[in-house]
């Protein structure tokens, strides 16, 4: 046996189709002082047994961007290593049982064609042309992707293997990691069954055993195998090698040739979990129980949507594990506790066709230091510690595993694992008609049923659909509200981070873009830059004393702004970073009687002179003492109360109690602040802005002042890049668009036409109940033109393959000057 290293500056571990994509991949990059450590035989865990679907059409840009990357290496890695991977592009058909069905893939016809994505709308009858083994009954539409197609997955690992192996890469089989060192938050090494190795970076690719050596490294990874099932043939004469893929999600399954045969794959509603309490220590190339019951449900719809499987024979009855997350999209990244410890894993029966542009992104990351594109969809820094709990994602992947293939209705809520985190004003909104939804494991309100519904009998429960959902009415109301009287948002579930100490000022300095060196009391909206001048962070600092800073992000972004501050630390600085978010909760007023509910409540002057925007103070409301943020997400005047969570109830019942309806005060909910934020085409991190968005482009220049003093750690990150895009010039702009239609409805994806060409798509859309129609925000190419150049154009928006006429602006479609904030 070949001895072990005792060094490298890269260990992969696990020897599936991701690591050996990894490995491959930095390869290609000259990075070859590479170990990549298998505990058994490469392939072994899951890799072998996949199905092999290799699609191009993601969720979003970049991940669609990165599986049509997986079809192009897939199909050149032949030639290149000797190694036959078996794809062929032979396309794919799903098809649609409910015209709710149809509509999503109409919707998602449209998004690919915004990404690039060959794709056409077909009837029955050319969809039974395509693919004849097809029965057509309850069929109401159909999408084809011609370019789809299907692999040998085991053959495409040890192509990339090979490749990797001649670039340099090393590959030892049969050792297993048993521990990961660290030093100063870094990792250092692995230890082994074979012995110990230095190493400046260590890649977790161990599939369904990636949240076992996330512990060893005191990283926790939502994931979790289940069991998956498919069944094979036996051969059909005359079975086309090119016979498309066909998906039918109405009923669970999938359908491919397969060497002659027919696979027939499912994702039923209600998975099984599997090794609950440890996967087994021999498990290698091996299969699970039957289980005919479980599977059954599925076969019996089959035989009637593919009539040629009720005379022809199963061959094989798989059960094989996979492993899937707390949110169906995979994790890859630098884990945000633990410097140079990456991660590429979880990645939900997607892992053949995601794994080639995977292993490219990640390996870019590793060498450059940073992600090459926005991954923020699958960035690891998404997730939560909590989520990797043994009871929370046990619970969870009980429905993630089915929803691959459930309607991808907008707005959509996961039923499993809810109740994690609550608001001090949990409760009081549940008394108050509040339907729940869950945004980073807290129970926030979406929106409110009126009391006189409840009492009707009308329950504050999601009715889900793609047109006007039942909540519509509601929501509207409460938007209204807002904009013409007032509204009561629970808004505690927002990140808040204390940075403190005599450096604190000089260390927010180095990486906001705006000034932060204000007096005390001063709130300060920033971006938070990378050297691109992409947008890491977009979030407010409040300066409560000399040496003490509040930051305020979003419930979703926490993690990873957190982990960007602390890393921004340099270690000679005085200054700590602490996230409170826990501590404080959280009540906004917002509209344009905010005031006047406000002021008979407290001994503070709230008038514009005594308190105006973008101020802090300290007040008395009620019986406690609160710190009052003059500050709105929604566009209007408005106060963020901040209060300790022990006053919450009773600062909730001070100010909406029991003369609520009497004083107009409406509770608001989730809905509604989306939709008032996107009237006023307010940005949302991780839709419309993220790390590859150059903060110009954005349209957030008037946040970045360029010109502030320098801070004593050096200018703020990013300060170049803004400088030469200033000079060169925006090569594409964030418009706010309003449709002239006001019946359809957006979401996000939806294509942008220009004179007829896709010009880009929207990165957010809601309905704006004061405007009158759905608006939404997207980027435009827009190369040496003026501003009114730009809105000047004909635009279209496309929603489910139709046209609709927009009005585009740079500027806010309400309120453009900002006078109501300021009132």
């Amino acid at each position: 046996m070949t001895s072990l290293p005792d060094a490298a500056r890269v260990v992969i571990i696990g020897g599936g189709v991701a690591g050996c994509s990894v490995a491959y991949h930095l390869a290609k990059l000259g990075v070859t002082d590479v170990l990549l450590l298998e505990r058994k035989q490469l392939t072994s865990g899951t890799t072998w047994h996949a199905a092999g679907l290799i699609a191009q059409l993601r969720a979003t840009a970049n991940m669609t961007k990165l599986a049509k990357y997986s079809q192009e290496l897939y199909g050149a890695l032949e030639s290149e290593t000797g190694v036959a991977t078996g794809f062929r592009r032979n396309g794919s058909i799903t098809i649609a049982l409910t015209e709710e069905r149809f509509e999503e893939l109409k919707r998602g016809a449209s998004m690919a064609r915004s990404y690039g994505v060959e794709v056409e709308t077909i009837s029955v009858e050319e969809a039974k042309a395509r693919h004849p083994l097809l029965a057509t009954e309850g069929v109401v539409g159909a999408v084809y992707l011609p370019k789809d197609g299907q692999g040998d997955p085991a053959n495409i690992a040890l192509a990339l293997a090979k490749g990797a192996r001649q670039k340099g890469v090393r590959i030892f089989e049969n050792t297993k990691v048993t521990a990961i060192t660290q030093a100063d938050g870094r990792v250092t090494g692995v230890v082994t069954d074979r012995g110990m190795i230095r190493a400046e970076i260590v890649v977790n690719c161990a599939g369904m055993w990636a949240g076992e050596v996330g512990r060893l490294a005191g990283v926790s990874l939502p994931l979790q195998a289940c069991e998956h099932f498919y069944i094979v043939t036996e051969k059909v004469p005359g079975l086309s090698r090119q016979l498309p893929v066909l998906r039918v999600p109405d009923e669970c399954a999938y359908y491919k040739e397969d060497a002659g045969k027919i696979l027939l794959g499912a994702f039923e509603p209600a998975a099984k979990v599997w090794a609950r309490n440890g996967i087994p220590e021999d498990f290698c190339f091996d299969q699970l129980p039957e289980d005919v019951d479980h599977f059954a449900p599925i076969l019996e719809m089959a035989t009637k949507r593919m009539p040629i499987l009720e005379t022809t024979g199963i061959h094989t009855f798989f059960n094989g594990p996979e492993s899937f997350t707390h949110d169906d999209r995979y994790l890859l990244g630098e884990a945000p506790a633990l410097g140079n410890f990456y991660v590429a894993c979880g990645f939900n029966s997607v892992g053949i066709q995601s794994a080639g542009g995977a292993g490219q992104a990640l390996a870019e990351w590793i060498a450059g230091g940073a992600p090459p594109f926005d991954l923020w969809d699958v960035d690891v820094r998404r997730t939560f510690p909590f989520q990797g709990t043994r009871t929370f994602i046990q619970a969870r992947v009980t429905e993630t595993l089915g929803l691959l293939y459930a309607d991808h209705f907008p707005y959509r809520q996961f039923a499993s694992a809810r109740g994690v985190r609550h608001t001090p004003f949990y409760e009081q909104l549940l008394a108050r008609g509040a339907c729940m939804g869950e945004t980073a494991g807290w129970e926030r309100a979406h929106w409110f049923v009126p009391k006189e519904d409840i009492e009707a009998g009308i329950r504050p429960e999601y009715r889900y659909t793609w047109k006007r959902q039942n909540w519509f009415s509601c929501s509207a109301a409460e938007h209204m509200a807002v904009r013409t009287r007032v509204g009561v948002l629970d808004m505690s579930a927002f990140g808040k981070f204390r940075v403190e100490g005599r450096d604190a000022e000089a260390v927010l300095q180095r990486i906001s873009a705006n000034d932060i060196a204000v007096e005390p009391g001063r709130i300060v909206y920033t971006q938070w830059l990378n050297d691109k001048g992409g947008i890491e962070a977009d979030l407010t600092v409040t300066r409560l004393g000399l040496s003490s800073f509040l930051v305020v992000t979003s419930a979703t972004a926490v993690t990873r702004d957190f982990a960007w501050l602390q890393r921004s630390i340099p270690a000679e600085a005085n200054c700590v970073a602490i996230d409170v978010t826990s501590g404080e909760a959280c009540l906004a007023v917002m509209g344009p009687q905010a005031r006047d509910v406000l002021q008979p409540l407290t001994t503070a002057d709230l008038s514009n002179a005594a308190f105006p925007f973008g101020t802090a103070k300290t007040i008395e409301l009620g019986m406690a003492l609160v710190r009052a943020h003059r500050v709105t997400y929604v566009g209007e005047l408005g106060w963020e109360i901040y209060m300790p969570t022990e006053f919450a109830r009773q600062i909730f019942d001070v100010i909406v109690g029991a003369a609520a309806e009497r004083r107009g005060i409406r509770l608001v909910g989730v809905h509604a602040m989306d939709s008032l934020r996107l009237e006023k085409a307010y940005r949302h991190f991780g839709h419309d802005i993220g790390d590859e968005d150059h903060v110009l482009e954005a349209g957030l220049g008037f946040a970045v002042r360029a010109d502030k003093p320098r801070s004593r750690f050096g200018d703020f990150v990013g300060r170049d890049a803004v400088l030469r895009k200033r000079e060169a010039g925006l090569p594409k702009r964030l418009l706010q668009f309003k449709l002239q239609d006001p019946e359809p409805l957006l979401y996000h994806a939806e294509p942008i036409l220009n004179d007829g060409k896709v010009v880009g798509y929207l990165t957010s859309g809601s309905y704006g109940h004061y405007l009158g129609a759905a608006v939404g925000l997207g980027y435009v190419a827009c190369h040496g033109e003026t501003a009114d150049d730009i809105v000047r154009r004909r635009y279209e928006i496309e929603v489910a393959g139709e046209r609709i006429p927009a009005t585009a602006s740079l500027k806010p479609l309400y309120d453009p000057a900002g006078a109501r904030i300021r009132a």
